[in-house]
């Protein structure tokens, strides 16, 4: 994986028929871990991923607010045959007491009854730090998620 991929967990597609999420009213959670994508416990095969998997190893510091923040402005539109689930970038800002061993992003309904985890961003190959600089994560610029129906 490179820095900056996004990927989702295949149990999504599972918990959309299931009506866990709701993408469209639902409040979503960007949590921040220590753990690196694709180490065996952050990979997309992850069985019924939630908040409380990842949690254990959330970073912390001045700065991160446990649980992560919230991605404002989510919205779950269509147009043409393309449905796409979009929000806001998420900054955290420069702290000198910040955390510095962040590794994944966790993509998270923390509406959904088990806080139910939709998809993940690989951070890159050495820990981020907060004491370091601001930290975004931006999402695409054609939306988080698109499904395409053909």
């Amino acid at each position: 994986m490179a820095k900056g991929d996004l990927t989702v967990f295949e149990e999504f597609a599972k918990d959309i028929g299931l009506k866990l999420h709701q993408l469209d009213t639902d409040t979503h959670k960007l949590g921040l871990i220590s753990t690196a994508a694709s180490t065996g416990a952050v990979v997309a095969s992850n069985a019924s991923p939630t908040w409380s998997d990842f949690s254990g190893a959330e970073v912390s510091g001045s700065g991160y607010s446990a649980g992560g923040a919230t991605v404002a402005s989510t919205a779950l539109t269509e147009a043409a045959g393309v449905a796409t689930f979009d929000g806001s970038d998420v900054t955290w800002s420069q702290n000198a007491s910040g955390f510095v061993n962040g590794r994944s992003a966790i993509l998270y309904s923390s509406t959904a009854s088990a806080s139910n985890a939709i998809c993940y961003v690989d951070l890159g190959s050495s820990n981020v730090s907060l004491v370091d600089g601001d930290i975004t994560v931006a999402w695409n610029a054609s939306g988080i998620l698109t499904i395409t129906v053909s």
